[in-house]
């Protein structure tokens, strides 16, 4: 969808970068954003749960070498849009945006994030579908772990959204029940934890705030407030067109 298809009463120029844990709200307000400003969107995280379904599919587990899952995720065709009103992301000509969604791939999500050679490989097409939104003067909120830190650490606007892990396993529960996916919120604050732990201790592109990013707590806040947040952002920065 090109910018003068989309609708939104302004019109972004640049990146935002969008960084946090799960559970903070980060995917809802950043879509709500990008229709709101008439920007492009995209979900970087999606791209790595689409490279570790490909790992499973591949037959694959939590136990198999790197290199083995290096490989099996970055031979996979994968291919994401950015259009905020209707999100897909296909792997090797499917659409799988359903399916990244389930326990398997949240559960192995984050080993093969840590894999170099998937990191490498998933922000170099990160950096073509920016360059591809921004040419021409337009816009594209970018959401992830590493945005601001690591794909574009030169982003005129950062934000690093937070929450507590109890409220992020709550808001994840409620997402996974209406999805119809089984809920249980000890066994979600468990997941929510561990994957906290391991997304801030991996070698390469750790999860973490930019010395220059604003750092929202969105543990009392609704995604209507931090909406009205980031637009208020977006006007400070001059990136309203």
């Amino acid at each position: 969808m090109g910018a003068s298809e989309r609708r939104g009463d302004v019109a972004l120029r640049g990146v935002v970068a969008m960084d946090g844990p799960s559970g903070t709200g980060k995917s809802t307000v950043s879509r709500r954003l990008a229709q709101a400003c008439a920007a492009a969107y995209l979900d970087t995280g999606a791209m790595y749960r689409a490279a570790t379904l490909a790992v499973l599919r591949a037959g694959l587990d939590e136990h198999a070498d790197c290199g083995e899952m290096g490989r099996a995720a970055t031979g996979a065709r994968l291919e994401s849009g950015t259009d905020p009103a209707a999100p897909t992301v296909t792997l090797d000509g499917e659409d799988v945006s359903a399916e990244i969604r389930g326990p398997e791939v949240t559960g192995l999500v984050s080993a093969v994030s840590a894999v170099p050679e998937v990191r490498t490989e998933l922000v170099a097409r990160q950096h073509a579908l920016i360059e591809a939104a921004v040419t021409g003067g337009g816009g594209i909120v970018v959401e992830g772990r590493d945005i601001g830190t690591v794909v574009v650490p030169d982003a005129p606007l950062k934000v690093y959204l937070t929450a507590s892990p109890e409220v992020r396993a709550a808001r994840r529960g409620r997402q996974d029940a209406k999805a119809g996916r089984d809920a249980d919120l000890h066994a979600t604050l468990a997941d929510v934890e561990r994957r906290d732990r391991l997304d801030s201790s991996r070698r390469v592109s750790p999860l973490y705030a930019a010395a220059d990013a604003l750092v929202l707590d969105t543990d009392r806040l609704s995604a209507d407030a931090v909406l009205d947040r980031l637009r208020e952002l977006v006007a400070q920065r001059g990136l309203d067109g």
